[in-house]
């Protein structure tokens, strides 16, 4: 006879000598909590999402994450291969090129930023980023870029292809897009013109007439994608146009089968940022059968726990 859910008794943690995260997270499961259940959950889907064959695996991602230490979780997720598709924001190209050859410094979020301005700091939460960090080194990396590919002969790009360019001809190991590239993982970015390299390629295009960014050629890669597919699931942190992109896609083939969300923004602004999975389920871009789970928290808090126990985890399978 099935438990019912008043009758399983929540129980401590217990801290042994050799405590690993993965074992930490399984606690999770009948420690419960506020939102550590959701987080051992979270972990169980994404295992099931990279166990299923034939399932193509979507990581959307908001780019402020980028410039904390979580670019490595991220990093991580794709240099193991442990994704298929990367749908995010202009920001993330920022960041990452940025963060190849220069460094971002520990602030606080109360400080005097007029004083940061004037010293051509800008603040990114709780993130210093100073101008020479940032601004600069994109210009001179893009413009670069876009000047020899433009000698080559290519007149006209994708967003996926660009990143794909970026990865291979400007970063370096430490970098997102050079190890996406490298796996032959396709990033797009449907809001190019929102960030710092999107600006650049429109300086570009200023003395380069019949230079473009071809978005709809995005699209069709993405409908490739998702027609393709027997089965998807989606790792969805924070929310915008990264997030709607990648649910939009996914009721073309009837919705998502797996959904891992995290997300501090809330739904009783009706903002997309804040809904929850089962608001997509009344769009058809998660299918009413799906395994899905909403984790409210910082994902620069989660996304590391569910990365550290789900490497664990495959790991002990492939020892097995």
């Amino acid at each position: 006879m099935p438990k019912r859910e008043h009758k399983i008794p929540v129980k401590d943690y217990e801290f042994t000598k050799d405590l690993t995260v993965d074992e930490l997270v399984l606690q999770m499961e009948d420690a419960w909590g506020f939102t550590a259940g959701k987080l051992a959950t979270g972990v169980n889907i994404f295992e099931a999402m990279v166990n299923t064959e034939g399932c193509t695996k979507f990581l959307s991602f908001t780019a402020d994450i980028i410039a904390t230490g979580t670019r490595g979780v991220i990093r991580e997720l794709v240099k193991r291969k442990l994704v298929d598709v990367i749908i995010t924001t202009c920001g993330t190209l920022d960041h990452d090129i940025a963060r190849c050859f220069k460094d971002y410094y520990k602030g606080s979020f109360v400080m005097n930023d007029s004083q940061l301005y004037h010293e051509g700091v800008n603040r990114l939460g709780n993130v210093l980023v100073p101008n020479d960090s940032y601004g600069i080194v994109i210009e001179k990396k893009i413009i670069a870029l876009l000047e020899t590919l433009y000698k080559e002969g290519k007149r006209e790009l994708s967003t996926s292809e660009l990143c794909r360019e970026i990865g291979l001809r400007v970063c370096n190991e430490t970098s997102i897009l050079y190890w996406a590239a490298k796996n032959n993982i396709p990033i797009f970015v449907p809001g190019i013109t929102d960030g710092s390299v999107g600006y650049q390629l429109w300086f570009f295009s200023q003395d380069h007439k019949d230079f473009r960014i071809n978005i709809l050629k995005d699209e069709e890669d993405l409908n490739n994608l998702i027609f393709d597919s027997k089965r998807s699931g989606a790792v969805i942190v924070g929310g915008g146009i990264s997030k709607h992109h990648t649910i939009w896609w996914n009721q073309f083939k009837d919705g998502l089968d797996y959904v891992v969300y995290i997300s501090t923004a809330v739904e009783w602004d009706g903002s997309l940022s804040g809904a929850r999975p089962r608001e997509a389920v009344s769009w058809g871009k998660i299918s009413e059968k799906a395994k899905r789970i909403m984790i409210e928290g910082d994902a620069t808090i989660i996304m590391p726990i569910m990365t550290s126990a789900l490497i664990t985890r495959l790991n002990k399978k492939k020892v097995v």
